[in-house]
């Protein structure tokens, strides 16, 4: 792929973007191309050690903050008509209502995610008070003069599975962690990717 080639399948495929990111990441990239022309090395060598164009979009996406994404998407391009302006004002009744439930179910699903993770992290505590509480009541039987060894038992099982599901618990985190990050990236990514895709 030559560099002009590269740099129009950018500029098709992050017509999201406004307009001044737009042009300072063609220039970044173009400059990055020519920088490693200057080495010595080939258009297309130059090309290929950028990387894909997917990868180029998917790093813009990471490094762009959603709300500017969103700012460009929803900024008009033109001045509304005064029939599409009484639309909206006429739809109102409807398109509000299900824009509010179509955003409340994706905040409740994001939030679904994340009580999973508290309950873990809630069982996790709930094992290791049990084991302490078992440890406690033992030794207050042994004072009381009774020896009671299912409570030893019951506090080793407890600590047991306390550690253990320690790691499910760190281990449902960073899973969660990335879902998250990578819902963002996804979203972020069709934001910014409204061109043809070649």
């Amino acid at each position: 792929m030559t560099k002009i080639e590269f740099l129009n399948a950018l500029r098709n495929r992050l017509n999201g973007l406004p307009k001044d990111d737009l042009e300072n990441r063609l220039s970044f990239y173009e400059e990055m191309i020519n920088d490693r022309m200057d080495e010595g090395k080939s258009e297309e060598e130059a090309v290929n050690e950028i990387g894909s164009v997917d990868e180029v979009i998917k790093q813009i996406a990471s490094e762009t903050p959603l709300l500017k994404l969103v700012k460009e998407k929803t900024k008009p391009k033109r001045a509304l008509r005064v029939w599409e302006i009484v639309l909206i004002a006429v739809g109102f009744p409807i398109w509000l209502p299900l824009l509010i439930t179509a955003l409340t179910l994706i905040f409740v699903g994001y939030i679904l995610i994340w009580t999973m993770v508290i309950v873990v992290y809630s069982v996790e505590i709930s094992l290791a008070v049990s084991s302490i509480g078992c440890l406690i009541g033992f030794f207050a039987y042994l004072g009381a003069g009774q020896f009671n060894p299912l409570l030893i038992g019951a506090a080793i099982m407890c600590a047991g599975a306390s550690v253990l599901l320690f790691f499910g618990c760190i281990g449902v985190t960073k899973a969660t962690i990335k879902l998250s990050k990578t819902i963002i990236l996804a979203i972020k990514t069709a934001f910014i990717r409204k061109g043809k895709q070649q």
